[in-house]
C-alpha cells in the first residue's frame, strides 16, 4: 500500500511538474509572439495575393536601369574592405555599373570572391588582395601598393575607402568573448583608418549596423509580466545607445560600435600626404538580404525553415540599396570636400533600410512561397521552448570557451576533447533570439533628406517586398549567385 501511494504521489508530481512547464511555455510563448498596437500602427497591412503578383509583374516586365538610380561616376580609385563578402560585392558592382574603370578599384579580404558575377566581365578584372585586417602591415601594403600606371598628363585620382569588413559572431554576449570580435571589428578598423590616412584618401565610408543601439532583453518573462523590456524598439540615427557590454545584445553589436566611433572621430583628419580625410559610417536596418545572402538562399533551397518569430514586425534592407546608400554618402562627402555649401554630415552615423511599410516576417515568408511557387515553408516552434535550448547551448559554449582557454592543467585538453559547436547549434544561443524577438522599427527619415537639409539624398532603389521578387526570381533562375555558400542561422544578415 506504502509502495502504491508513493508511486501515486510521484506521478502526481511528475504530472503536476509537466502542466506547471507547459503553462509557463504558453504564457511566454504568447508575451513574445504578440504584435503591440504600437507596432501594429506602423504595420497595418499584410501582403496581399494581388500585391504579390503586380510587383512581380512590374519588376520582371518593367525593369529600369540601375545605372540611373545611381550618383555619378566619379573616376576616383576605390578601396572596398570586405569586397567578396556579401554587402562589399554588391558595392563593387554598382561601382562598375556607373561606369567606374574595374583598374581603379581593389578587392581587399580575406578570400577571393566566390560570387559567379565575378568570375567573369568587368568584376573579374577587379584587383584581389589577400588580407587579415588585424595584420598592420598586411593592410598598410595592401593600400599602399601601386595602382595601374597613368596615360600622359593624367593626374592622380583621389581616393575613396568602403570598409564594410566584419566578423560576424553575433551569438555571443559574455565580456570575455569580446576580444574574439573587436579583433576585427575594432583594431581592424583602426588599422583600415591609418591605411587610409598612410595613402592620402580623402573619403571613408563605413558600414555599421542598426543593432549597435537595440539594448539586451530578458525574454523568460515572470508570469505577471505583459512584455519583455525593449519589446518595441524604434532605430533612429539619435537614439539612446547601450554603454556597457551586458547592455548590447551581443559583443558583435558592442564591437561594432566602438569601430564606427573611431570612423567618425577621424573625420576631418589629415593624412601624411596633407590630405583631409572625410568620414562617415551607415547602419543598415535591421536584416540586409538579397541575391548572394547565404543565409535567405539556403533557405530558400532547403525549401523552408523554422520560424519561432513570424510575428515579428521589422524592417528590412534589400543588398542592392545598401549599396547604394554607400554611394550616396560618398558622393556628399565628395561634395563638401570640394567646397559644397550643404550641411557638413561628416563623422556622422546614418540609419538607412528599405522604403515602404515594415513587414512582418510572415509577410516575408508569404512573399517568398509564392516567389517560389509554392517551394517555401516556415514550421512555427515555441519561442520559450527554442530560449531554454538556446540557453543550455550557450552553457556548453562558455563551458568549452572557459576550458580551454584556462592556463590550469589538464583543462585545456579536456576543452579540447568536447566536440565544438557549429552551423545552426553555434548560432542557437540567447543573442540569436534576442535580435530576432523584437519589433525593429527603423526611422531613416534623416538619411531620405536633401543634401541641402543635411541629408544624404537617399531613396532605395526598390522596397523589400520588391527585393524578394529579385532574390528570389534570381535563384530560380540561376540558383545561388555564390558559387558556394554557408549558412547562417535565423536570416541575420547583418
Amino acid at each position: 500500500m506504502a509502495f502504491e501511494l508513493e508511486g501515486l504521489y510521484i506521478f502526481w508530481s511528475i504530472t503536476i511538474v509537466i502542466l506547471l512547464c507547459a503553462t509557463y511555455v504558453y504564457v511566454n510563448d504568447r508575451a513574445l509572439t504578440q504584435i503591440p498596437s504600437r507596432a501594429q500602427a506602423v504595420s497595418p497591412n499584410r501582403w496581399t495575393k494581388e500585391q504579390l503578383e503586380q510587383v512581380a509583374t512590374k519588376v520582371s516586365k518593367s525593369p529600369f536601369s540601375v545605372k540611373e538610380k545611381l550618383p555619378p561616376k566619379t573616376g576616383r580609385r576605390y578601396i572596398v574592405t570586405g569586397g567578396s563578402g556579401f554587402l562589399g560585392g554588391w558595392i563593387i558592382q554598382q561601382l562598375l555599373e556607373r561606369g567606374e574603370s574595374p583598374e581603379n578599384i581593389r578587392n581587399i579580404d580575406i578570400r577571393p570572391s566566390n560570387r559567379r558575377d565575378f568570375a567573369s566581365g568587368p568584376a573579374s578584372k577587379v584587383a584581389f588582395f589577400s588580407v587579415d585586417l588585424t595584420s598592420v602591415e598586411q593592410v598598410k601594403a595592401a593600400f599602399s601598393a601601386p595602382w595601374p600606371k597613368l596615360g600622359n598628363n593624367q593626374s592622380e585620382p583621389e581616393i575613396t575607402v568602403f570598409h564594410t569588413a566584419a566578423i560576424i559572431r553575433f551569438y555571443e554576449r559574455h565580456p570575455s568573448l569580446v576580444p574574439l570580435s573587436a579583433k576585427v571589428n575594432i583594431d581592424g578598423t583602426q588599422n583600415v583608418i591609418d591605411a587610409s590616412l598612410a595613402v592620402g584618401a580623402s573619403v571613408l565610408v563605413s558600414t555599421s549596423s542598426t543593432s549597435v543601439v537595440e539594448f539586451a532583453s530578458r525574454l523568460l518573462l515572470w508570469p505577471w509580466e505583459k512584455e519583455s523590456k525593449h519589446f518595441v524598439s524604434v532605430v533612429r540615427d539619435d537614439s539612446p545607445l547601450p554603454k556597457r557590454v551586458e547592455e548590447f545584445i551581443s559583443v558583435y553589436c558592442y564591437t561594432k560600435l566602438e569601430g564606427e566611433n573611431l570612423v567618425n572621430a577621424a573625420d576631418k583628419k589629415v593624412g601624411s600626404s596633407g590630405k583631409i580625410l572625410r568620414t562617415g559610417t551607415l547602419r543598415p536596418g535591421s536584416t540586409i538580404f538579397g541575391p548572394g545572402a547565404d543565409s535567405f538562399e539556403y533557405f530558400i533551397q532547403q525549401g523552408g525553415m523554422p520560424s519561432f518569430f513570424a510575428n515579428m514586425v521589422q524592417n528590412f534592407i534589400y543588398v542592392e540599396n545598401c549599396a547604394q546608400a554607400h554611394l550616396c554618402y560618398e558622393q556628399r562627402l565628395v561634395e563638401l570636400s570640394q567646397g559644397s555649401s550643404n550641411p557638413d554630415i561628416g563623422g556622422q552615423a546614418f540609419t538607412i533600410t528599405d522604403p515602404g511599410q515594415a513587414p512582418m516576417w510572415n509577410d516575408m515568408y508569404a512573399a517568398i512561397r509564392h516567389f517560389t511557387d509554392g517551394g517555401f515553408k516556415a514550421t512555427s516552434v515555441s519561442p520559450t521552448v527554442v530560449l531554454f535550448i538556446a540557453y543550455s547551448m550557450e552553457v556548453y559554449y562558455l563551458t568549452r570557451h572557459f576550458l580551454c582557454s584556462s592556463k590550469l592543467p589538464l583543462l585545456p585538453h579536456i576543452g579540447k576533447m568536447l566536440p565544438a559547436l557549429k552551423g545552426d547549434l553555434l548560432n542557437l544561443q540567447p543573442p540569436t533570439l534576442g535580435l530576432s524577438l523584437m519589433h525593429i522599427i527603423v526611422d531613416d527619415s534623416r538619411a531620405r533628406l536633401p543634401p541641402e537639409k543635411g541629408g544624404l539624398g537617399f531613396n532605395g532603389m526598390y522596397t523589400t517586398l520588391e527585393g524578394v521578387y529579385r532574390c528570389c526570381d534570381e535563384f530560380k533562375r540561376n540558383g545561388s549567385l555564390r558559387l558556394n555558400f554557408l549558412k547562417a542561422g535565423f536570416g541575420h544578415g547583418k
